[in-house]
């Protein structure tokens, strides 16, 4: 027998999460590895689940995670967004509550590349008159 399970795919500056929920009792797995030993900052775990808080399903889901590149902001920021999608797969009555709450919506902000003849994007070599 098959079992359910609901896709999303989360992106955040150059971190890429493919999220899948599986009918469960709210286990988070990132990378295989518990969400407490992968993220260390209370305030990112707190990021990951706001989709699960927002549409009240804290508990009824677990929650596997592969994520690469950036880091813990950006991967977290990721791990939001698939989660979100993952639960509209799940439930479409889910979409006014998440995009009320702007979860589905791709962070378009990224790291703004280097210029020729400057040192960084926008930084300029040091100006001297002599």
């Amino acid at each position: 027998m098959a079992q359910v399970q609901y896709i999303g795919t989360g992106r955040r500056k150059s971190s890429v999460a493919r999220v899948r929920l599986v009918p469960g009792n709210g286990q988070i797995l990132i990378n295989e590895r518990e969400i407490e030993s992968y993220i260390p900052f209370e305030a990112l775990r707190e990021v990951v689940k706001q989709p699960l808080v927002a549409t009240e399903t804290l508990g009824s889901y677990n929650i596997l995670v592969n994520v690469k590149g950036g880091g813990y902001t950006g991967q977290a920021g990721a791990i939001r967004h698939g989660i979100a999608r993952a639960l509209l797969q799940a439930d479409p009555e889910y979409r006014p509550t998440l995009k009320r709450a702007g979860l589905l919506t791709r962070d378009a902000r990224m790291k703004e590349r280097k210029k020729y003849g400057l040192k960084g994007a926008r930084r300029a070599p040091q100006f001297s008159k002599r």
